[in-house]
């Protein structure tokens, strides 16, 4: 009687204790059902995340297999980077392994715990995944030179680019924030190198999208917040697609979202600030 007991506490303080708390745009608390129905309906979905968060991660696989009950899918990731389409292709088709995948690509130390199960996912239902990013060292040479700087690399090279000319609007919010926040050092090339990441994963998006398929990308959600980054350059090339944006804030009590973070998704993941890290 004593375990019942205890059991009925226990479950009690944890439906009072979540580890996060889901909003729409506005604030208002909505149920995971409810986001799932609204997701499924359109042809993007842009899942903001925090990399270290273990909630995004697994939200990101759930909405994923969720979908997939609803839609065709198709799966995109700024954590792999364009050129390592081949490797990430030969894996899907079962022609590496898993140990071959991480030594012929440029994976994330989080990789294993964090990304994997969402490309096993693809792999066992054989859904097309997508290396959307931009090679870094291309994204370094932006920061440090602009635009001008990618003149210089081999023409092969510039199909894992967006583009040329990447399209530049400096006065959007996150790309002036970017710059305050840096105080003035890295000068005003460090937004153009975000910039180019944004252009690109939007560029290989659309190289990948199927119309009635769901094409489901997962970033840092500063690519994506405030229909900004990723959603920005969509926007421009294809206006008639229908985005929908998931996004990840951090606070001390999900029970009340923020002002500061209302408007920043149609959804808002409100994590409990003391959630653990996976790095």
């Amino acid at each position: 009687m004593l375990a019942v007991s205890l059991a009925i506490v226990l479950t009690s303080l944890a439906q009072h204790k979540p580890a996060y708390v889901l909003y729409n745009s506005k604030g208002k608390k909505v149920s995971y059902k409810k986001m799932i129905k609204s997701v499924r309906t359109n042809d993007i979905l842009l899942f903001g995340e925090f990399h270290n968060n273990p909630i995004c991660h697994w939200l990101q696989l759930e909405v994923t297999k969720d979908c997939r009950q609803h839609r065709d899918l198709i799966l995109g990731a700024e954590m792999i980077e364009r050129d390592d389409q081949p490797a990430l292709d030969s894996y899907l088709a079962n022609n590496i392994s898993e140990i071959e995948l991480d030594s012929s690509a440029r994976l994330w130390k989080n990789y294993p715990t964090d990304y994997a199960p969402l490309v096993n996912f693809a792999k066992e239902n054989k859904i097309a995944f997508a290396a959307t990013n931009v090679p870094r060292r291309y994204a370094a040479m932006v920061a440090r030179g602009g635009f001008q700087a990618l003149d210089t690399i081999p023409e092969r090279e510039k199909e894992w680019i967006a583009p040329a000319p990447i399209v530049y609007d400096p006065d959007l919010p996150g790309y002036k924030k970017m710059l305050e926040m840096m105080g003035g050092h890295g000068g005003e090339n460090l937004p153009k190198a975000q910039a180019l990441k944004d252009a690109t994963m939007a560029h290989f998006i659309l190289q990948y999208y199927k119309p009635g398929s769901l094409f489901i990308h997962y970033n840092g959600a500063y690519h994506s917040e405030n229909g900004e980054g990723i959603g920005w350059y969509l926007r421009k090339q294809k206006p008639g697609l229908k985005i929908i944006t998931i996004t990840t804030v951090s606070q001390k009590d999900v029970f009340h979202l923020l002002n500061e973070n209302k408007k920043k998704a149609d959804f808002i993941i409100c994590v409990d600030e003391d959630m653990t890290s996976t790095y």
